[in-house]
């Protein structure tokens, strides 16, 4: 089959992969100039299967109207005159009790650790690098109360076999041994042991060279803006540049930007656009640096290596695709960095970044059919874009390909 993906993300090229793999003929288009320039640029830099769940749970509620009117709080939620704003914290409060977080946890835990294996699958195939490393990652807690929720978290791990570890605040130095010298009193640890970090932009990057010598195509500076349609099924798209293009069929992998596209079609997805920042400072001591990835539960930052940098990533805000750098939002990243790990990076010369991360309200993704007999959709991965590309990708190819899928999304 002829195939186009729209969206060169590190979703839309791990699908490519697959589907390429598969023999089909793809063509992959993105607006920005290269491969993952979107979400997948700057994010956290963890492949977190031990912690995939949603953000919709049970207190999230009252954090959230608490967080709005705390300086520096992880979460920010900002009114707008925007239907799909309401309609989506509609959805999410209703997603916010026991049952359903159950449920939704449920289905993100196997489609995460489902991918974490077809991400070591691809790696050892094609030897790739993306300054990866196995080391785990260690989640941290400044109180006595975060504390009691790893105990709760940890239960609910032993129940899904998944590899941890708890820690006391003696033990921490051990998986970390740079948060001897933190300033920040910490209650206990969370070790997950199996999880791994590695950079999605440079992975997206290798992996496309790799596409583009198995003969994938790709088209860069090219935004769609318009699929036409006729008797249920997708007829071609329209670019930016005037262009109609035509295939067998397509994928949509543009992630908050998906529903844009579907509305004409009246295909309605639930993906909002939860904006998010980084900071990105290169090493100076690597005695003073994390090993591998550490995630503040009282922060909700989460700091990794990568080769020689670290990468702090933090911050939730709902204000739709506001491109503007929150100058305020970055320092308190800087502060909590620094505090961590002081003196382990050049903090004065960060690179600052933000993105959209497309999120649904109940947490798993939205891959598969979409109603149209060929258009498909892998889109609304949230925060855990890179945690389920490679799984997401090889399902949605084994659909296409009328393959059984090995897991049930």
């Amino acid at each position: 089959m002829r195939i186009i993906i729209i969206g060169a993300g590190v979703v839309g090229v791990t699908t490519a992969w697959y589907l390429t793999k598969d023999g089909h003929q793809v063509t992959v288009l993105d607006a920005a100039p290269g491969p993952a320039e979107g979400a997948s640029f700057g994010n956290a830099g963890g492949v977190c299967p031990g912690f995939a769940g949603p953000w919709a749970a049970p207190g999230m509620p009252l954090k959230a109207l608490r967080w709005m009117f705390t300086p520096g709080a992880p979460l920010r939620i900002r009114p707008r005159p925007d239907p799909a704003q309401w309609r989506w914290l509609a959805a999410f409060l209703r997603n916010c009790t026991a049952s359903r977080f159950a449920a939704n946890k449920e289905r993100m835990q196997r489609s995460a650790h489902y991918s974490k294996a077809c991400l070591v699958e691809l790696r050892e195939e094609l030897g790739l690098d993306y300054d990866n490393a196995a080391l785990g990652v260690l989640q941290v807690f400044a109180t006595a109360q975060e504390m009691e929720g790893a105990r709760r978290s940890a239960e609910v791990l032993k129940r899904l076999e998944i590899p941890h570890r708890l820690l006391t605040p003696a033990e921490i130095a051990g998986i970390e041994p740079a948060l001897a010298a933190s300033g920040v009193p910490l209650s206990g640890g969370l070790h997950l042991t199996g999880d791994e970090t590695g950079d999605s932009h440079l992975f997206t990057l290798r992996l496309t060279e790799r596409l583009k010598s198995a003969g994938c195509d790709f088209r860069f500076n090219t935004a769609v803006t318009a699929l036409d349609q006729a008797d249920g099924r997708i007829t071609g798209l329209r670019t930016g540049r005037g262009e109609v293009l035509s295939a067998d069929g397509y994928v949509l992998a543009t992630g908050s930007r998906a529903p844009d596209l579907l509305a004409p079609l009246k295909v309605n997805v639930p993906v909002y656009p939860v904006k998010g920042y980084s900071l990105t400072a290169d090493i100076l001591d690597d005695g003073l640096a994390p090993r591998s990835s550490v995630m503040d539960e009282h922060s909700k930052l989460m700091i990794t290596r990568l080769g020689r940098r670290i990468r702090a990533a933090g911050v939730a805000e709902l204000a739709g695709h506001d491109e503007r750098l929150d100058r305020r939002a970055l320092a308190a990243i800087t502060r909590r960095v620094e505090a961590l790990f002081p003196g382990a990076a050049d903090y004065a010369a960060s690179r600052h970044w933000c993105g959209f991360r497309p999120m649904t309200p109940d947490g798993p993704a939205i891959v598969g059919r979409s109603g149209h007999d060929n258009l498909y959709l892998n889109i609304g991965h949230g925060s855990n874009g890179w945690t389920q590309a490679c799984g997401t990708g090889r399902v949605l190819g084994d659909v296409i390909s009328g393959r059984q899928p090995a897991i049930a999304l």
